[in-house]
């Protein structure tokens, strides 16, 4: 079930088409242009030993599941097809809300100014070395404003590559290797601050995220603060308010209390706990909320309001489920 987070769409294609890339691959970029919800869109960069592919931002994944169904979407790839421009690969969703798909790991890059072909440069490093472990599949590489009809601008800042392996096995084989860690000293020279993993954070406020061939996840005690925080006035809630409703209905006690599980266990995974995991993502990542001031700073801020509901439903008597009347 999607929710409601920006998320974007890469279509991986075969080298080899009729003409450069670019041109049919504007077709693909016009279609999604005027696809309710479209935010942006970019070209890879085509040349080998990358993958050629085109990435697409929509505002939420219903909006992006709707223009890979449309029928304008089925008649430009079939048109690509024939000018033998095949899919690799399904398409690739990567969002706010959940890890890339499985063998898929995706890099943000803030690249240095004027150093945009020494990022290149390390890029194919990479990928040459990559190549040689058994489940690659490929690697596409985005340099936003960055790749112009084959030219690099020097003023791009940001890039994203997308490395694609047959198994989240074969995958963690790659990024903790030796040859990677090897390469890695170009493409850092490059780069105006550590590259970092597109990371996914799960409805129950676990964000994963792999960093150096380690799977990194948020830690247990902040999980559990911000389950906390939802749980106890989604209880309260359903107690109240539909807990009258079952009795009134002559629900037994032992499924009226099965129904209200049911019904905050779906609030929970599906709507507040995603709402609630978003002013808390830097604090949830394992990596960017690491540090003390982010540790003490997210926890002080949950505890002032476990402080408030608490409040809340302590004198707010019309919120009380132990006062209502049937």
């Amino acid at each position: 079930m999607c929710t409601i987070e920006e998320t974007t769409a890469i279509l991986v294609f075969h080298p080899g088409g009729d003409g450069p890339f670019e041109r049919w691959a504007d077709t693909v970029l016009a279609s999604a242009s005027d696809a309710p919800g479209h935010i942006a869109a970019w070209v890879s960069v085509a040349e080998e030993p990358f993958e050629p592919a085109v990435a697409m931002s929509f505002s939420t994944c219903a909006a992006v599941d709707d223009w890979l169904d449309s029928a304008q979407c089925a008649e430009v790839m079939r048109a690509g097809a024939a000018l033998g421009w095949r899919s690799a690969a399904p398409a690739l969703l990567l969002d706010g809300t959940g890890a890339p798909p499985p063998g898929v790991s995706a890099f943000r890059h803030q690249l240095r100014a004027g150093r945009v072909g020494e990022f290149l440069e390390s890029q194919t490093l990479l990928t040459a070395a990559a190549s040689g472990f058994s489940g690659y599949e490929g690697t596409s590489l985005f340099v936003q404003g960055g790749f112009v009809q084959g030219e690099f601008v020097q003023g791009a800042e940001e890039a994203l590559s997308v490395l694609r392996f047959r198994t989240d096995r074969q995958l963690a084989a790659w990024t903790s290797s030796r040859q990677r860690e090897n390469a890695l000293p170009v493409l850092r020279s490059s780069l105006r601050g550590e590259f970092s993993s597109v990371s996914g954070t799960t409805a129950f406020g676990t964000t994963v995220r792999t960093e150096g061939g380690r799977v990194l996840m948020t830690p247990n005690w902040k999980s559990a603060m911000l389950v906390m925080l939802v749980l106890y006035p989604t209880v309260m809630l359903l107690s109240r308010f539909l807990g009258p409703q079952l009795d009134r209905s002559g629900a037994d006690p032992w499924l009226a209390l099965w129904l209200s599980q049911v019904a905050s266990v779906v609030l929970m995974q599906w709507w507040l706990m995603p709402w609630a995991s978003k002013p808390f993502r830097r604090w949830l990542d394992p990596v960017e909320g690491s540090g003390w001031r982010s540790n003490v700073a997210g926890a002080t801020a949950i505890a002032l309001a476990y402080v408030v509901t608490l409040w809340l439903f302590g004198t707010v008597r019309w919120l009380q489920y132990w006062d209502y009347t049937n």
